[in-house]
Order: C-alpha cells, then sequence, then structure tokens
C-alpha cells in the first residue's frame, strides 16, 4: 500500500513538472537533478513515516483488534456460563419443586393414615366404653333384682308372721303364699 501511494505521489509530482518543463516554462518542479534527490527525499521520508508512524500505528490496531475479539470471546463465553448456571438453577428449582410434591403428598398421606389409626382407636375405646356400661347396668340391674327379692321375702315374711300370729286357716296361708310367690315372679 505505502508503494502504490509513493508510486500515485511520485506520478503527480512529476507528470505536471515534465509537461511545464517540455513547455519551456519554469514550473514548480524542474526535470534536473532536484527531481532525483526530491524522489530521494520523498522516498526516504515514506520509509521513516512507515517505519516511525504507520507500523506502530498498525500494530496498535492489530494489538487493539485482538482485546476486541478477546472481550469479545470473553463476554461469549460469560454468556454461555450464564446460560448453563439460568439452565442448572432451573433443574435444581424443578427438582427442589417436585421434592417439595412429594414430600406434601407423603405428609398428606401419612396424616391420613394417623387420622385413621385415631378414628379406629376412638370408635374401639367408645365400643369397650358402651359394652363396660351395658355390663355395669346389667349387673345393677341384677343386684336391684335380687335386693327387690330379699325385700319381698322379708315382706312376705313379716306378712306372714302377721298372719300366723292372727291365726289363720291353712286356706287363707296357701292363699297369701301364692301372692307373694306371684308377686316374686312379676318383679323377675
Amino acid at each position: 500500500m505505502i508503494r502504490v501511494l509513493a508510486i500515485a505521489a511520485l506520478l503527480l509530482g512529476v507528470l505536471p513538472a515534465a509537461a511545464l518543463a517540455s513547455e519551456g516554462g519554469g514550473g514548480l518542479i524542474n526535470l534536473d537533478r532536484s527531481i532525483v534527490i526530491q524522489g530521494i527525499n520523498f522516498l526516504l521520508l515514506l520509509l521513516i513515516l512507515g517505519k516511525l508512524l504507520y507500523k506502530p500505528l498498525l500494530a496498535k490496531m492489530e494489538e487493539r483488534t485482538q482485546a476486541i475479539r478477546k472481550s469479545l470471546e470473553e463476554a461469549q463465553a460469560a454468556r454461555a456460563e450464564a446460560q448453563r448456571e439460568r439452565e442448572e438453577h432451573a433443574a435444581k428449582l424443578q427438582a427442589a419443586y417436585a421434592e417439595a410434591q412429594a414430600i406434601r403428598a407423603t405428609a398428606l398421606k401419612e396424616a391420613a393414615e394417623e387420622q385413621r389409626r385415631l378414628v379406629e382407636g376412638a370408635r374401639a375405646e367408645a365400643g369397650r366404653l358402651v359394652e363396660s356400661a351395658r355390663n355395669e347396668m346389667a349387673q345393677e340391674v341384677t343386684r336391684a333384682r335380687q335386693a327387690l327379692r330379699q325385700e319381698v321375702v322379708d315382706l312376705a315374711i313379716s306378712a306372714a308372721e302377721r298372719l300366723i300370729r292372727k291365726s289363720l286357716r291353712d286356706e287363707d296361708h296357701r292363699r297369701i303364699v301364692q301372692d307373694a310367690i306371684g308377686r316374686v315372679d312379676k318383679v323377675n
């Protein structure tokens, strides 16, 4: 590229000067030794500028291009890492949600089983209490009947004693005993 610029500048400077020199007029550039010196000066200037300015400028631009490329690659890697982490977090969240659902289902199942067990226990206890109450009532009824029999017997004996004291006939005694037995049978 430097060569192309140097040749273009040389031609642009030499051609108009050559045209004016051939006409015989004095122009900016004479076609004598000074044109060769000016060409050499121009080439030296291009060479010095190329070494001191153009190459460091290209190196700096290449360095900046590499830095930008590296930054882009790092950004791409960071974006890929962020996407991977996002997917990983989403998977963990999904797993945690599934685990929570499983724990909830297990807890509900255990609670239902505990409730069923407690209800069965309460029913069994109620059945035992009812049976115990029935047994106690039966015992109380039996005791009451025995007490009533004893009282009827005592009344019958006392009535019989009173009647005997009054000297009743045999028929009266039998009728009283029959009445007492009938009352006892009614009570049972």
